[in-house]
């Protein structure tokens, strides 16, 4: 839910809307530098958009989210796709270059969830046994680091003296600064959880090991894997299903951003403007779905278009 609220407290209404630019008379070059999760959707954006706009050169880098707002900053980038909300010392790197913030605008809602092989008996898992099985530091209150998963909880006999193999993301993946803040309570991770660049490569990792556990994007659905409901201090079990991310009863719901920059009382560069409108079109957020991801709301969607639009 918290992460639900961050997606209406970053946008704004408009002081005044403007139409919507008209891609075809538009040309030149725009890069985009930023999350992994978010890579996929955006060569989506960036197929439609190049069909609207053939006179615009888009190149998509999508080398995690901790990468866009450095290539923001410098002016490297002009789209920066995060899949977690900007920290405050890198909202400061972009304010001390332009003495203001960039524009956060949700384009997805996406959802951590917590995927182990098809084979495994377990079904769902508590949050603080999530932490204790990835945490070196355990915030979360488990006293015990389950090794094998037996002590996690799973009891037929063939499965209780598997040892547990851990996987996750990388540190430049927005993926592991949520995972590390939300499922972690800010601890530190074990140093034999095997990373990986991207979503995909967990979830196929995962498929590969039965005896596994890994954290994902909601979006990389393969089969293989399942995902495990989640079981909150409270006793309340909650399966990430569309209903609950979208509703912000599952824990670990959040939206994605592009981050742009827009200085205050200006509109957005036209070839900025021009390709979020395309990502924010009904067509825009149907390839949100083709890709495995919520759509935005039609509320939602209307408050990102003023964001963009105010002047």
């Amino acid at each position: 839910m918290r992460a639900m609220l961050l997606l209406l407290s970053l946008i704004t209404p408009a002081a005044a809307v403007a139409a919507a630019p008209q891609p075809e008379m538009l040309a030149g070059n725009l890069s985009s530098v930023g999350s992994d999760t978010l890579g996929a959707l955006m060569m989506l954006w960036s197929e439609d958009f190049s069909a609207l706009a053939p006179g615009v050169n888009l190149q998509v880098q999508a080398s995690g989210s901790s990468t866009a707002p450095t290539a923001l900053a410098a002016g490297a980038a002009q789209l920066g796709p995060m899949s977690r909300p900007m920290q405050a010392e890198e909202r400061q790197l972009f304010q001390s270059h332009y003495g203001y913030a960039p524009l956060a605008v949700p384009v997805a809602l996406d959802a951590l969830v917590v995927v182990v092989n098809q084979r495994n008996p377990m079904t769902q898992i508590d949050m603080r046994q999530l932490d204790s099985i990835f945490s070196v530091t355990r915030l979360c209150g488990a006293t015990q680091t389950p090794a094998r998963w037996g002590e996690a909880g799973v009891r037929q006999a063939d499965w209780a003296q598997r040892p547990i193999q851990r996987y996750g993301r990388n540190s430049a993946s927005g993926t592991w600064g949520f995972f590390k803040q939300q499922a972690l309570c800010n601890g530190d991770f074990r140093a034999d959880v095997a990373e990986f660049p991207g979503s995909a490569a967990v979830v196929q990792a995962v498929a590969a090991s039965p005896r596994s556990i890994g954290y994902a994007s909601f979006g990389f659905h393969l089969s293989g894997v399942k995902m495990l409901s989640v079981t909150d201090g409270q006793g309340v079990t909650v399966a990430p299903d569309a209903e609950a991310i979208r509703s912000g009863r599952y824990p670990w719901a959040r939206p994605l951003y592009i981050y742009v920059n827009k200085a205050p009382g200006k509109p957005l560069p036209p070839l900025v403007d021009a390709f979020l409108h395309q990502v924010l079109s009904p067509q825009g957020q149907r390839r949100v779905s083709e890709a495995g991801y919520l759509p935005l709301s039609a509320a939602q969607r209307e408050q990102a278009l003023a964001a963009i639009e105010a002047r």
